[in-house]
């Protein structure tokens, strides 16, 4: 078996996703598309496609700069028709929601004068989990986890699909839809390492989202959080890959 992953921005590969691949016999195949490789016209049926994050949103779709979401949407729209394994983290589970017929829009919170305000949710923080005692992916997961969160966008769940996981401040953390396609818009594939380097590399959407000591925040978090969230995140990963892999 093959895990076609599709990375949007040098800064996010799947890291610890492609690792438990490996461990688990899956041979992984990365394709850059921010550097010009080409987005698969169909999943295989010895494959497994797995689309990550990305600065870009669903809305960017037709940016000339960004051809490939087009493809992508496509691609996971033939996925779901033919039940083919399929796994979108952050803006790979957005591409995923909307392939799905999903509306995908800014992430938003109302102030204390009912306005609504733009939220996104950068840092690491908890998600509550749902239905862990009758889903196969949540297995052995506490009811509450801290994981990383990195975006601006969310969406609304997929027609047919089932929630898996919601903060306060955005409803859609996880989902599965049908046996065979998950959707995270948190990152468990990130460690300690990366995470202090997403803070570095991507300061500018830290500080718009946490404030100018935005940085220094993500790494006092990252040292008391990294290594406890890596370990359910692991979990996590591996729960699913076992759903996409069951015959």
């Amino acid at each position: 078996m093959r895990a076609i992953v599709i990375q949007h921005v040098a800064m996010e590969g799947p890291a610890r996703i492609a690792e438990l691949c490996l461990a688990r016999g899956i041979d992984v195949e990365v394709r850059h598309v921010y550097a010009g490789d080409e987005v698969p016209e169909m999943v295989g049926r010895d494959e497994i496609l797995i689309v990550m994050g990305g600065a870009m949103g669903v809305a960017d779709r037709d940016h000339p700069r960004y051809g490939f979401l087009r493809a992508e949407l496509a691609l996971l729209g033939a996925a779901l028709r033919a039940q083919r394994p399929v796994l979108g983290v952050c803006l790979g589970a957005q591409l995923l929601a909307h392939a799905a017929g999903a509306r995908v829009y800014p992430n938003v919170i109302r102030d204390m004068d009912g306005r609504e305000v733009h939220a996104p949710e950068v840092g690491w923080a908890p998600v509550t989990f749902v239905d862990r005692d009758s889903e196969p992916a949540l297995a052995g997961l506490e009811p509450t986890q801290v994981v990383l969160h990195w975006h601006g966008d969310t969406f609304d769940l997929p027609n047919g699909a089932v929630r898996l996981a919601f903060t306060p401040s955005c409803a859609q953390q996880a989902f599965r839809l049908g046996s065979r396609a998950f959707g995270l818009q948190f990152h468990v594939e990130v460690d300690g390492e990366i995470a202090r380097r997403w803070a570095v590399e991507d300061a500018e959407f830290v500080r718009a989202a946490r404030g100018t000591d935005g940085p220094a925040l993500i790494a006092d978090e990252t040292e008391r959080c990294a290594v406890a969230a890596q370990a359910a995140g692991d979990r996590l990963i591996g729960n699913i890959l076992g759903c996409l892999t069951a015959t």
